[in-house]
């Protein structure tokens, strides 16, 4: 067969270009006329590429998925606004960044009104390009989008890619039709409805990609079979079930460094392979509705739940604190639970803060227990980011410790020890690199290697 690019969309049109007359002078006429058809307007200026191998095709979805994957890491916040008040519509927050969301919302209306009104801002930084507007507030990257109604706003760790902002623009057409009405009400009344606008956000912007994730109890025989007969998907489930042999869940970002650790691929690659399994509902997201549906000890009694929690992490080194978590847990209610969870999150942030690491990882991880076992679904995405972001730094800390040591070594002309942290700092670097901007420093680590071996 033949496969087209239409847009960032595979089109099979269905013919063996060997047997068809037309090929390849009329294709674009012909993929024109089947997708009007189907009900589909297609433009004049409509791109149209030959994708000349099934191959070229896997690697277009490879690179769509791994970029929804940066995406999805990059955003820490996201807020709705009306569009000329202001007025708060939705609060977001995916990661633990600690937004205080009534400042930025002024700090954004502020710079909007005088942006539009013509004058010059004193934010030297702020740029119009096309609605978009970017600006730098704090240590983070904001960008924000007017639709007809409201406004986004995403809080990122750095500037939005064009995919990000493609994505922007297509959830303000989609969100402002199918929640025209309730906009309306609001903006009207000034007063909040309860809808599922959270859970929309959660899928437009793929934000289950950072949640964690846990094995599917039960698969059926033809997607056992699939697994079986693709290496990639093998290993991710083989190490899956290792790390929920001690850890009850885990990241994608921790099974794409396990596979890369024995394997030399792509990251990009092994991510299309996990990708293809939560397609399959092989590997689960434990947001509320999925741990309803495919998680059968959420079905039990809120006390069975508590006492029997799947998704609570033992990497928390006092297990009694669990023990006694556990008992205290039972017995409250979920107000009480909630105050207690924040309690836990504002321990480990001050933990954090005061880089004992450790301790904050301990206290996140209690907060995530009381937000899983009383489905507090809203907080669940929010603290696994941060417990992911915590791993990120302890790694971090990691590397540069031995990376400092290897060249305190090496100016000593202690080469064998220096060669030792530097080997010690690459191998976490390259276990713990999903990102493009680590590359530059394996290559300055590999590049010492050899210097000293040479010299030894």
């Amino acid at each position: 067969m033949v496969y087209f690019q239409i847009s960032r969309v595979g089109f099979n049109c269905g013919y063996d270009k060997k047997e068809c007359i037309k090929y390849p002078e009329y294709c674009a006429e012909c993929i024109k006329s089947q997708m009007e058809k189907l009900g589909l307007k297609a433009d004049h200026n409509i791109k149209i590429e030959e994708m000349d191998s099934e191959e070229k095709r896997i690697q277009m979805f490879r690179d769509l998925i791994w970029q929804k994957f940066l995406d999805v890491l990059n955003i820490k916040h996201i807020l709705l606004m009306a569009k000329d008040s202001g007025l708060l519509i939705a609060n977001y927050p995916i990661s633990g960044a600690g937004v205080d969301t009534e400042l930025l919302s002024g700090f954004l209306q502020a710079n909007i009104t005088f942006s539009e009104s013509g004058e010059s801002s004193n934010y030297s930084n702020q740029v119009a390009n096309h609605q978009f507007y970017e600006l730098q507030y704090k240590t983070f990257n904001v960008i924000l989008r007017n639709g007809k109604y409201i406004r986004i706003c995403l809080v990122l760790d750095h500037k939005a890619s064009e995919s990000l902002k493609s994505l922007i623009i297509e959830f303000l057409q989609n969100y402002e039709i199918r929640y025209k009405d309730n906009i309306i009400k609001v903006i009207s009344s000034g007063a909040l409805e309860s809808d599922n606008t959270n859970d929309f956000i959660t899928e437009f912007f793929n934000v289950k990609l950072v949640f964690p994730m846990v094995l599917s109890h039960t698969l059926i025989p033809s997607v056992l079979d699939s697994i079986n007969n693709n290496y990639i998907q093998r290993a991710v489930i083989k190490f899956a079930k290792d790390y929920l042999a001690t850890k009850q869940f885990f990241f994608i970002y921790n099974i794409l460094n396990e596979v890369k650790k024995i394997v030399d691929i792509e990251a990009k690659v092994i991510l299309y392979e996990i990708y293809q399994l939560l397609l399959m509902e092989a590997i689960i997201p434990t947001t509320l509705e999925t741990a309803e549906k495919n998680v059968k000890s959420f079905r039990e009694s809120h006390a069975m739940r508590l006492a029997n929690n799947k998704l609570i992490s033992p990497i928390i080194a006092n297990n009694n604190a669990i023990y006694e978590l556990k008992n205290t847990a039972e017995s409250l209610n979920p107000e009480e639970a909630q105050k207690l969870m924040t309690s836990f999150i504002k321990k480990g942030q001050t933990a954090e803060k005061a880089l004992v690491y450790k301790e904050a990882q301990k206290e996140y991880e209690k907060a995530l227990y009381l937000a899983t076992g009383f489905e507090f679904q809203e907080d669940i995405g929010k603290i696994s980011f941060m417990v992911l972001e915590l791993d990120k730094k302890i790694k971090k800390m990691e590397i540069d410790y031995a990376e400092d040591a290897g060249d305190k070594f090496e100016k000593n002309n202690d080469y064998i020890n220096a060669i030792r942290n530097y080997k010690i700092a690459l191998k976490v670097l390259e276990d713990y690199s999903i990102l493009n901007e680590s590359d530059s420093r394996i290559k300055k680590l590999e590049k010492k290697i050899a210097k000293l071996q040479k010299q030894i």
